[in-house]
């Protein structure tokens, strides 16, 4: 510590002070920017809605230069929402709530401490957590799309309903509802969707199908796609006639009503598939009014 008149190193009195120190407290810390926290001070979020970190390769130069910090709370602030998991954060005295990746390139490249910003006024409560670790990875193209819905179903459990999970996201009920809807796929039928191999279109679908029904309908629709055209146009040199060509000219023929559209609706689908026709909707009508 420097004698009187002198300068006090801010970053050094940081580093040493214990984990009792007013220096941790979320009141007198939210917002500071501390640059090269030992990795041992650091613990990646144990509710983090990513399983794995996936290729770091990406991140590489953050051997050199970290350009962007990770976001952390104390551990005094976590362990205050989820004492349970004291274990697991081990030593730590903080944890990193957006940046996991960030911390796992870290340790990865070898450099010896990464850049953090604390925020602990994002631990009030459960759901802010949760929010502020789905809002960083959603839509990534790197993202899991079952951890993507298993990270909805989490702030859906805290939120309280879809509804507020929606609104907390900045999304349709419709889009809630697809994603949890992926959360009834059969596991052959998940793994298929992680590998590429089934698109969440048809995924959406088949989850509404019997759990026990569901790996059969993807066989069968499997099949129908590798039939030739002339064969499912069912005559050959025949050009098919697409499915929305066909409900139009059914429409235009029984001169049918928005109403009488929106009974059949009703009639024919379950919610998350009626859910899903008003978001689609939504974005035809916005593409009408942009032209």
């Amino acid at each position: 510590m420097a004698g009187r008149g002198g300068r006090v190193d801010l970053a050094d009195l940081a580093g040493s002070v214990g984990d009792g120190s007013t220096v941790d407290a979320p009141t007198n810390s939210d917002g500071v920017f501390r640059a090269n926290v030992p990795l041992a001070q650091l613990v990646a979020n144990p509710r983090n809605p990513r399983a794995e970190v996936g290729n770091l390769e990406d991140l590489a130069t953050i051997a050199d230069r970290q350009l962007q910090p990770g976001t952390v709370v104390s551990r005094a602030s976590w362990l205050a929402l989820w004492p349970e998991d004291a274990s697991q954060l081990g030593a730590a005295r903080w944890v990193v709530v957006n940046g996991c990746r960030r911390l796992a390139a870290c340790h990865h490249y070898e450099r010896a401490g990464m850049d953090v910003v604390i925020r602990d006024s994002l631990a009030t409560n459960r759901e802010s957590i949760l929010w502020a670790a789905i809002v960083e990875n959603i839509d990534r193209q790197d993202f899991d799309v079952l951890e993507e819905a298993n990270a909805v179903e989490l702030l859906v459990t805290e939120t309280g309903s879809a509804t507020a999970a929606a609104e907390r996201l900045g999304r349709s009920p419709g889009w809630i509802s697809q994603r949890r809807a992926l959360l009834n796929l059969a596991p052959e039928l998940q793994k298929a969707l992680r590998q590429g191999e089934l698109a969440v279109r048809l995924a959406r679908s088949l989850a509404q199908v019997p759990m026990a029904q569901q790996v059969d309908a993807w066989r069968r629709a499997q099949r129908r796609r590798e039939k030739p055209q002339n064969e499912r146009s069912g005559e050959a040199g025949t050009r098919p006639v697409s499915i929305p060509t066909v409900v139009v000219r059914a429409f235009q023929r029984s001169k049918a009503q928005p109403s009488d559209v929106v009974a059949a609706v009703c009639e024919l689908y379950g919610e998350p598939q009626i859910d899903e026709m008003i978001e689609l909707l939504e974005q035809c009508r916005g593409a009408r009014r942009a032209n």
